[in-house]
């Protein structure tokens, strides 16, 4: 008896803790290490790379980094210093590609609704309207609209292909227009060209300011990436005397050079943060 009621309470513990599901569910935002990699290598718009990919890009990078710095200067905590900088190379690359690809989205996104709101004035369906992106809007977002009138030919779900297409643009503004398409197509109603419309002129406002933000946060940023380069610069020409390098490789020289880093590091962040504009999340995705 006591083996039974056992059994029984266990298989209702199992089942009490398989209750939940593991899966993510739809509208869930998965954070994980992969997927922000995946996220920002599209929102640069390198889609022939994948996050594996990149990290053998990284740790190529470091590798010929370090070799390099170490015949140069042959000090193995400077070749070290200089490795790490390396692997960090290309994500600071894809992050200054999102940065132009948004700046530039940004500029065209009001074009493209504007030619949206006259498709959709001259009688063609929400649908055919934003299809027709693929062909008649620009150049830069015709791939992603293309691929949505190709799965909406095939499928006909126009909720799906607009989750698709914010998949592909992988752009916040992108996410706001992509939203409104989907309540205007729910909700309906004979305004549709005015939402249109005033989502075209929010949006060019909001271009105008942030770019003139955008220029004034400039010179912050150059400052903080030239204070920060300086000082390993001039360790790097240092090369040349490598009597006066050997110290680094002392238990003590590479206390110096890890406090070193770490002091550029914050100071930098802290620079950044300072004359940063906040980027706007993609809350909609």
């Amino acid at each position: 008896m006591g083996a039974f009621v056992g059994l029984v309470a266990g298989i209702g513990l199992l089942l009490i803790w398989r209750s939940g599901s593991r899966a993510p569910q739809r509208g869930t935002v998965r954070t994980g290490w992969t997927t922000r990699r995946d996220e920002l290598i599209r929102q640069a718009g390198v889609d022939s790379v994948s996050s594996v990919q990149l990290l053998s890009l990284q740790l190529m990078a470091a590798l010929l980094a370090g070799l390099v710095v170490q015949l140069v200067t042959g000090t193995v905590a400077v070749a070290g210093c200089f490795a790490a900088f390396a692997f960090l190379g290309p994500l600071a690359v894809l992050r200054r590609l999102r940065q132009r690809r948004q700046v530039a989205l940004r500029e065209l996104w009001p074009e493209a609704i504007d030619n949206l709101a006259s498709a959709v004035r001259a009688g063609m369906s929400l649908p055919e309207a934003v299809s027709g992106l693929g062909s008649r809007g620009p150049e830069p977002l015709r791939p992603a609209f293309a691929r949505f009138a190709v799965a909406y030919r095939a499928s006909g779900r126009f909720a799906e292909c607009l989750d698709s297409l914010k998949h592909d643009l992988a752009d916040p503004v992108g996410d706001r227009v992509c939203e409104t398409l989907r309540v205007a197509r729910e909700v309906g109603g004979s305004d549709l060209g005015t939402v249109l419309r005033t989502l075209s002129e929010l949006l060019r406002v909001d271009a105008r300011t942030r770019a003139e933000l955008e220029t004034r946060q400039g010179w912050t940023i150059s400052a903080a990436r030239l204070a920060v380069a300086a000082p390993w610069i001039v360790l790097l020409l240092l090369g040349s005397q490598s009597a006066s390098l050997q110290s680094f490789d002392s238990s003590g020289g590479v206390v110096l050079l890890a406090v070193g880093a770490a002091v550029c590091l914050v100071a930098y962040r802290i620079m950044v943060r300072i004359g940063r504009l906040p980027e706007e999340p993609r809350v909609l995705r």
